[in-house]
Parts: C-alpha cells; structure tokens; sequence
C-alpha cells in the first residue's frame, strides 16, 4: 500500500508541475505584465522597477521556481483588474461555486439514481422509453440554452424564481452561505437545476447499464431463486453493487462540474470561480487566469487520487495490477 499511495502522489505532483507551467507560460508570455498595470503615461524608470519588483529582470528557470514557490504557499500574485491579491478574489468566490456544485451533485443523485432503476427494471415501458429520449435531449442540450429557456419560463414569465444573482448570504468567518436564507435557497434553484441536468442523465444512464448488466449475473439468479421479493432482489442486492461506479463518477464529475460552472454562472450571473474567470478573460487579467487555472487542476488531481486510493483500499486487486504494471515496464 504504501508503494501504491507513493506512485499515485508522484502522478499527482507531475500532473500539477505541468499544469504549473502552462500557468506560468500564460502568464510570462500572454502579454506584457508591466504594460498591462501601469499606464500609458508611466515612466520607463517606474516600468524597470516594476519589473524588477515582478522578477521579470531574472532567467526564465529561476522565474518558474520563484512561480511554483508562490503557488504553493497560495502567492499568486494582484489582479490587474481589481488591484487585489488573487488568492483572496478566489476565496471569496468559491463558496458560491461550492454551493452550486453541491446542489447539482445532490439532484444528479436524487434524481438520476431512482430514474436509472426505474428505466431499467421497467426498460420496455412507455415512460421508460420517453426518459430514455429525455435523456439524450439532456446530453445534447447545451446548459447556456436550458439557462435561458429556464429565466424566460420561471423568471421573466410566471415570475417564481429570480434570474441572477446569489441572493442574501449570511457571512460565517471568510465564508459566505445562500443556505441559511430564503432568497438565497431560491437563487439556487435554476441554475443548481440547469447546471445538474447533464449529470443527472449521465447518472441515470449509468445506473440504468450497471442494473441491466448486474441483472442478469447468477447471484440475481439465486436470490430469484430463493423466492425474494422483487424489492430486495432490486434494491438490497442488484442496486447495492451497481453503486461503486456511479459513486466514482459522481467524484470525478465534481471536478467537472466546478471547473465547467462558468457557463451557467454567466448565464445567472452567479457570483462564482467560474464568472471571476470569464471577468479576466474579459480584461486579460494574467494572474487570476493562471490561478483558476491551477485552483481546478488541483482539484481535479485531489478527486482523481482520492478516487484512486478509494478504489485500492476496497479492492486490492488494484493495488497489485498498478504494481505488478510498474515493475513490468521496468
């Protein structure tokens, strides 16, 4: 195990490393930083000493390392923009792209789950068959149109639900939450609604295989043959081992969903990760760019290791192939 744990942290930190360096790479060499804060009426005397403050005067291998440095210890340097530290911009941002996440993750299991056993123990049914074409709509559909399809029907004709915005927060320390307000439970509907839809057909596809495949294996067979009820036979034994995969998927789509929520939280103006970083494509802020950039990757890599250590500790069957797989290229 404690072989396996090093080789997946190795992957993690080579991951990161190259990540690092497309952020360094963006933010070294997408235009001039020094032209970028000062203005036109600067000095060239102001403009050598910014740029000496930047570190941009030394080698570009010492400039990555001074880069990576600052990375890690969260130094990713002021906004050009806001004239503020951009780790502080994406602290106060993340708890509205967390909270979104976590009410589309909930509905993609609530929902997706039920509608994924439903389509499978009654696959040749009508409504089975119309969830199934509803399905492939959701996948297809992209969520900046359902964004919008959604404010025209429940903001701006029947009034219900607002169309931008988080609604009241209520500050706990550095966070802010929309949970502990009416406004801001409602402000989440649509688009914690809009940004789940594609995971909930992505869970209930998934579930909907997983069951048909697991229900035609002998241990079904036997429990039919048992004389168990449908139920249990169901629920107790064919959904209980179709859950591992989904529950890895839903892991993995975590990532997806944080670092793709930028599209809805345009469409609602959600006050996100997601709309910092489409506000700094917008005025080519250099250093929240190459930060959100890192900020996703990092996620992305802890899910994908955290998923990775989950499966070696319930099967160790991996453990042994991604060994035995090692020492074999060697």
């Amino acid at each position: 195990m404690p072989a396996f744990l090093f080789k997946r942290f190795v992957n993690a930190a080579g991951v990161m490393l190259a990540v690092a360096f497309l952020a360094f790479l963006t933010f070294r060499f997408v235009g001039d930083p020094v032209e970028l804060m000062l203005n036109e009426q600067a000095s060239q005397a102001q403009r050598d000493e910014l740029r000496v403050r930047l570190g941009l005067d030394k080698g570009f291998v010492l400039q990555f390392a001074t880069f990576v440095g600052n990375a890690v210890r969260g130094d990713f340097g002021i906004s050009y923009r806001n004239q503020q530290e951009v780790f502080t911009l994406i602290a106060e941002r993340f708890p509205a792209t967390f909270e979104l996440v976590l009410v589309a993750t909930f509905l993609s299991l609530a929902v997706g789950i039920p509608l994924g056993v439903y389509t499978a123990i009654r696959r040749d049914s009508l409504l089975a068959k119309a969830l199934q074409f509803i399905s492939v709509l959701g996948v297809s559909l992209p969520s900046f149109a359902l964004g919008i399809l959604f404010i025209l029907v429940f903001s701006v004709t029947l009034q219900w639900l607002p169309a931008f915005g988080r609604g009241e927060v209520v500050q706990l320390g550095w966070w802010s939450t929309g949970f502990l307000t009416a406004s801001g439970r409602k402000a989440l509907i649509l688009p914690g609604i809009t940004l789940s839809l594609f995971q909930i057909t992505l869970v209930m596809r998934l579930v909907r295989a997983e069951m048909l495949e697991t229900m035609r294996t002998d241990f079904i067979r036997f429990a039919r043959a048992r004389g168990l009820p449908s139920r249990a036979v169901h629920f107790r034994h064919a959904l209980r081992n179709c859950l591992m995969p989904v529950i890895t998927v839903t892991g993995l789509q975590i990532g997806n969903l944080i670092a793709f929520a930028l599209v809805t939280e345009t469409v609602f103006q959600w006050p996100g990760m997601g709309m910092l970083f489409v506000q700094a494509v917008t005025f080519v802020d250099i250093p929240v760019m190459a930060a959100y950039l890192i900020v996703v990757s990092f996620i992305f890599v802890s899910l994908n290791t955290l998923v990775d250590l989950t499966y070696a500790w319930v099967d160790p069957r991996l453990r042994e192939d991604a060994l035995s797989g090692g020492a074999n290229a060697r």
